[in-house]
C-alpha cells in the first residue's frame, strides 16, 4: 500500500495521500459510528471533553468542529488505529516498528460553513527531541476542492518554522502576510472515501471554510517514532505530569513496538507554544482566542 514511490514523496513533498487504507466495510462502520456521536451531540449546549461545537450547533442540527480523542470513546477508533493497513503506513512512513500515539481528534466540517483551520506547523504545538512525527487523516466523506480539503506546502517541512504568535501570545496559526509563506503553491489532498492524507509535523497546512453541500470528516491520529520523547512545556497532554505519570502515559500510548528510554536527539528548531492563549482548549479555541489573523477571512 505504501511502496518506494509514497516514501519518496512524503520525504520530498512532506505529504501523501494513502488509498484504501480502511475497507468498505470499516469505512461503513466509522461512518455509523461517528454519526451517531454527531446525533448524540444535540443534547449538548456547550463544548465538553468530547465534543467541540461549531458555530449553529442546536439539537435539531447538530455542528461539530471535533470529537476529542475518538481512540477513547469508542473501540472502534482504537481497532483502526491499530488495524494491519493502517500500522503498515505508520511504521514504513516514520521508518521504525515502534510507533506512539501522540494525540487523536475526528474533525468535522458539516456542510454550509464548516470552520476553517488557520495556517500552521503542528511542530509549532508540541516539539520533540526530534520531528519524525506524523498525522494520517481517515477520510470518512469523498474529499474535493470544494468541502474544505486539507491545503499543504510541498517542502516546507524541511523549512523554518513559522512565527506562530499573535497579540504577545502563542496564537496556534501563522501571518498570512509572512513572506516565507509561499501561498502560490498550495496544492489540496484530495481523494475518496476511505484514502488517508498523511502530512510531516513541520509541514504547513490549512483548510478553508465548507461551503459545499457535503460533509468532510477525518479521522486523524498523530504518531510519532517511539524515540521522539516530548519536550518539557509543549502544549498537549503532558502538561503537569511527574516523572511516573510521564512514563505510565508515554508506554500506554504505544501503537507498536517497543518506548525506547534514549531519546534520540536532532538538531530541529524549536520555539516553545507560550505564552498560553487565553483559551488553549483546542487548536480552534487558540486561532480565535489569540486574536490570530485569518487566511480565510470573508469578505
Amino acid at each position: 500500500m505504501v511502496g518506494e514511490n509514497m516514501v519518496a514523496q512524503y520525504r520530498r513533498d512532506g505529504f501523501a495521500v494513502v488509498p484504501e487504507v480502511v475497507t468498505p466495510d470499516t469505512l461503513d462502520a466509522l461512518r455509523r459510528v461517528t454519526g451517531d456521536f454527531i446525533a448524540a451531540s444535540g443534547s449538548v449546549t456547550q463544548s465538553d471533553s468530547v465534543y467541540d461545537l461549531d458555530e449553529g450547533h442546536s439539537a435539531s442540527s447538530p455542528r461539530l468542529t471535533r470529537i476529542k480523542l475518538p481512540h477513547q470513546q469508542h473501540p472502534l477508533y482504537q481497532q483502526v488505529l491499530t488495524s494491519p493497513s493502517v500500522l503498515a503506513a505508520l511504521t514504513t512512513l516514520l521508518g521504525t516498528p515502534d510507533v506512539r500515539l501522540h494525540t487523536s481528534k475526528l474533525n468535522c466540517k458539516a456542510p454550509q460553513g464548516g470552520r476553517a483551520v488557520e495556517w500552521h506547523q503542528d511542530w509549532a504545538f508540541y516539539p520533540h527531541t526530534n520531528d519524525d512525527i506524523l498525522a494520517l487523516g481517515i477520510w470518512l466523506d469523498d474529499v474535493n476542492e470544494e468541502n474544505g480539503p486539507l491545503l499543504a506546502i510541498p517542502g516546507s517541512h524541511t523549512g523554518p518554522v513559522l512565527k506562530h504568535t499573535a497579540n504577545g501570545v502563542f496564537s496556534g496559526a501563522i501571518d498570512p502576510g509572512d513572506p516565507d509563506f509561499r501561498h502560490s503553491e498550495v496544492r489540496a489532498l484530495t481523494g475518496p472515501a476511505g484514502s488517508a492524507s498523511v502530512h510531516h509535523v513541520r509541514t504547513l497546512h490549512g483548510s478553508a471554510p465548507n461551503l459545499s453541500a457535503q460533509s468532510r470528516r477525518v479521522l486523524f491520529f498523530e504518531c510519532c517514532a517511539a524515540d521522539a520523547w516530548p519536550l518539557a512545556g509543549i502544549s498537549g497532554p503532558y502538561n503537569g505530569m511527574s516523572q511516573e505519570a510521564l512514563y505510565a502515559d508515554l508506554q500506554s500510548r504505544m501503537v507498536c513496538g517497543a518506548l525506547p528510554l534514549q531519546p534520540r536527539l536532532e538538531s530541529v528548531p524549536v520555539t516553545m507554544p507560550l505564552p498560553v492563549p487565553p483559551d488553549n482548549s483546542s487548536i480552534f479555541k487558540v486561532q480565535e482566542s489569540s486574536g490570530a489573523t485569518s487566511a480565510f477571512a470573508r469578505d
